[in-house]
Formats: C-alpha cells, sequence, structure tokens
C-alpha cells in the first residue's frame, strides 16, 4: 500500500513548504492527530511561532484532531493573552510579581479552557482562532476569519468576527458522516474509501455507511442532527 507516513516530516515529494505536524510540534500541551498538516509559505517547521501566548503557568492545551488541513499564517491566540474583564482593572498586576504578587489569584477570570479543532477541519489563510474556541469536526473556516466562539461540525464560517455562512451538506449527509467518523478507520479502510470520500456522491457515501461494519448508521442508531449543528453554539 502506498500511502504517505503518518511518520514523516515532509510528506510530499520535493515539497518543504507543507509538514505532518505531528512531528514537528514539541510544546507537550500542544495535541496533535495523525496526517494534520500546516502549509507555511517560509517554514514550515516553525509552526509553534503561530501559537501566541501559549505560556507554561497557564497550562491550556492546544488540541487539533486528525486529516485537518491549517493554511499558512494561521494563528492560534491562547489563554495568556487574556485579561481578566470582571475586575475593576484589567492591568495584570499579579504577572510583575513581588508586591504586586497579590493580584495572581484574580488573573485566571479571563482564562477559557484549551483550544480544540476537531478532525478533518480546513483553517483557511490567515484565519485567527482565539481562547477556548471549539472548533467541529468538517468545518471548514475561511481565510481571514476570526474565530471568537465555537464552530458547529460540518459548517462554514467566515468573517471578523466570524459568523455562520451555511452548513456544507443536508441533514441526511451529516447523520451519515457523523456515524461514520471515517478518520478513525485503519488506514486500508480510509484508502479503500478514498474514491468516496473525495467525491459527491450521496449514494456512494450512503452503500459505504451500510456496509461499514459497527457503524452507527448500519446499526440504525439516529442521531440528532439538530443537536449535532448546535452543540458547539
Amino acid at each position: 500500500m502506498n500511502v504517505p507516513d503518518p511518520g514523516s516530516v515532509f510528506p510530499m515529494k520535493n515539497v518543504r513548504s507543507l509538514c505532518f505536524l505531528k512531528n514537528v510540534v514539541v510544546n507537550p500541551n500542544i495535541e496533535i492527530g495523525d496526517f494534520t498538516y500546516y502549509d507555511d509559505f517560509e517554514n514550515p517547521l516553525n509552526f509553534e511561532k503561530n501559537v501566541l501566548y501559549h505560556f507554561d503557568f497557564i497550562g491550556d492545551k492546544l488540541i487539533i484532531g486528525k486529516f485537518c488541513a491549517i493554511a499558512s499564517n494561521v494563528k492560534f491566540i491562547m489563554n495568556g493573552a487574556n485579561h481578566n474583564i470582571n475586575s475593576f482593572t484589567t492591568f495584570p498586576f499579579g504577572a510583575f510579581g513581588g508586591d504586586w504578587e497579590t493580584g495572581l489569584t484574580n488573573l485566571s477570570g479571563g482564562f477559557k479552557g484549551d483550544t480544540n479543532v476537531g478532525s478533518d477541519v480546513w483553517i483557511g489563510y490567515n484565519a485567527t482562532i482565539m481562547p477556548g474556541v471549539r472548533i467541529g469536526n468538517v468545518a471548514i473556516i475561511a481565510s481571514n476569519a476570526v474565530v471568537t466562539k465555537d464552530v458547529a461540525p460540518y459548517s462554514i464560517v467566515g468573517g471578523n468576527p466570524a459568523r455562520l455562512i451555511r452548513y456544507r451538506f443536508d441533514e441526511e449527509t451529516i447523520e451519515m458522516l457523523h456515524a461514520l467518523k471515517w478518520w478513525d478507520w485503519d488506514i486500508e479502510t480510509i484508502t479503500e474509501s478514498v474514491p468516496v470520500l473525495t467525491g459527491h456522491d450521496k449514494a456512494a457515501l450512503k452503500r459505504t455507511a451500510e456496509s461499514c461494519e459497527g457503524s452507527r448508521y448500519n446499526q440504525g442508531i439516529r442521531v440528532d442532527i439538530i443537536y449535532i449543528m448546535k452543540m458547539t453554539n
């Protein structure tokens, strides 16, 4: 089977602008799934320069799933950039130590938790993801978008602040994809299914869903599509 090695840094022959991120990041608070790639016009090995205000003492994580496509200049703003807007001043006195250290206990009012990106997500050029955002599986983030709140699975968002443009598929297709979760299959099954996954033949996708052993769709288990669409809003 001739497929990209998930353990390689540069999976495309003679292309050095694109890398598999999992094999590049060194920060233990950044977790990347297999086959997720980053494309950078200058140096894709320097992805962590785009993960901003990511301080060890805060401990927040950037978690990105499998088979994601991340374009050049995408930035992730982490919780270290936040100030506590619920206090009477946003100035971070505690961060400077000394006699101001008493202010440390109130710094965390601006922290919003980990940033999570699902699987099969495409993030376009120059997009910015703000702290604590959750991006659902199979979503698309348009170029130059500023994502300030959670993004529903299977949706397309764009703008500043990013807003819903539309959902990528009809409800039945979303139901099949949600049941299949193809990114969790073994690589042999994924490879066999590439013609279906890269096409738009709904009947072929349905046949795949019905023939996939263990598929929730094949078991007749239906999911609440409205819940899926709103689960991250």
